[in-house]
């Protein structure tokens, strides 16, 4: 069995989710190589585990200030080289390709006429529910930016052809009341920090891709630290709380793990939009339409002492998804679907209607 796996990495979401995928497909007697496009390879980070991928440009959108700039958009992605390197990818020796929205395995594959399944939160914005919401731009770029034959879509509760979250082992935290995980990474690291310098009574563990070592920012509460996962995964444990960008992927981290959540959507990415919007209509998010030191105080004040929203758990979606691809993905996609529902703790299938004691 040989596998081509596209991962589209402008998110540390996708890179996050892969991850844990590939993990799980190393314990399996199959070949798998990976291609990453949308990041430089000097930004990338933890990535052992895809062995010796392949990086390449392919698309992307670019951010200022805490939204999508339009026209560096434009100017930055170079759609001859996306064509260029379509053309020149050759996927006839493998089985099966895999795109976590990743356009240039996605289009090969549809050139060769290769089997595609697509991977991801991106894939959920095909069932009705979200589609119906999308505008004319929105839905062709669901529809036409990473294509596949097949695709399992990722959402917090069931949804059509859609997988529970791909999220580390729920643990039990001894979280700090006072302690707040902040990650914005498409924010501009300057405001992230001025607002929070203020809140003196609270301590900040700020990751940033600008941040390239452990560092104090003027102050002995607000903590700068360089991406890692590790790292990530200790600070979030100590933390009682989360501010973040409305990626799928630390979402899912934060309701796993009991966390309160505001949530600042990236102005111009509708994927982040709609995440933020859902999140808030279930009551498990607060949304800042602009992080400053005044938001963050209201917010800070609702969650002090309020006790911890219920933790959400899901079942080993990575560890299925390793068996099922290795497998050549011939078990039926609705059997795999209803398994990692029925063996997420709490939900329950009652005449094809999927309930959970949590609001999701």
């Amino acid at each position: 069995m040989k596998i081509l796996f596209g991962i589209q990495g402008t998110g540390n979401g996708h890179l996050s989710r892969c991850h844990r995928i590939a993990t799980e497909l190393k314990k399996h007697a199959v070949q798998v190589d990976y291609l990453i496009s949308g990041r430089r390879p000097e930004s990338l980070f933890n990535v052992d585990v895809f062995g010796d991928f392949v990086c390449r440009r392919g698309l992307s959108f670019v951010t200022r200030q805490g939204q999508v700039s339009h026209l560096k958009t434009l100017l930055s992605n170079s759609f001859s080289e996306f064509v260029s390197d379509v053309r020149r990818l050759d996927v006839s020796s493998y089985d099966l390709v895999v795109s976590d929205f990743e356009p240039i395995t996605a289009w090969a594959a549809k050139r060769a006429g290769k089997r595609c399944i697509g991977i991801g939160r991106q894939y959920a914005f095909k069932e009705k529910p979200l589609y119906q919401h999308l505008n004319l731009f929105q839905r062709t770029i669901i529809d036409h930016f990473a294509p596949a034959n097949e695709w399992l879509g990722m959402h917090w509760s069931p949804l059509g052809d859609c997988l529970p979250p791909v999220v580390r082992k729920s643990e039990d935290d001894t979280p700090n009341v006072r302690q707040v995980l902040v990650y914005l990474p498409f924010e501009e690291l300057y405001h992230v920090v001025d607002s929070l310098l203020a809140v003196e009574d609270y301590t900040f563990s700020v990751f940033h891709p600008d941040i390239k070592q452990v560092k104090y920012f003027a102050s002995d509460h607000v903590i700068g630290f360089p991406a890692s996962r590790k790292t990530f995964a200790e600070q979030l444990s100590v933390s009682t709380a989360v501010i973040a960008n409305a990626g799928f992927e630390t979402t899912c981290e934060a309701l796993n793990r009991a966390k309160h959540l505001a949530v600042k959507p990236v102005n111009g990415q509708f994927e982040q939009y709609w995440n933020a919007k859902l999140l808030q209509q279930k009551g498990l998010a607060t949304v800042f339409s602009e992080l400053n030191e005044e938001s963050l105080l209201v917010w800070l004040a609702e969650i002090n002492g309020k006790p911890c929203p219920a933790k959400t758990e899901w079942g080993n979606v990575a560890a299925s998804l390793g068996n099922w691809l290795s497998a050549g993905a011939t078990q039926a996609k609705q059997e795999l679907i209803d398994e990692l529902w029925s063996g997420s703790p709490g939900w329950i299938r009652t005449n094809d209607t999927w309930i959970n004691s949590p609001p999701l």
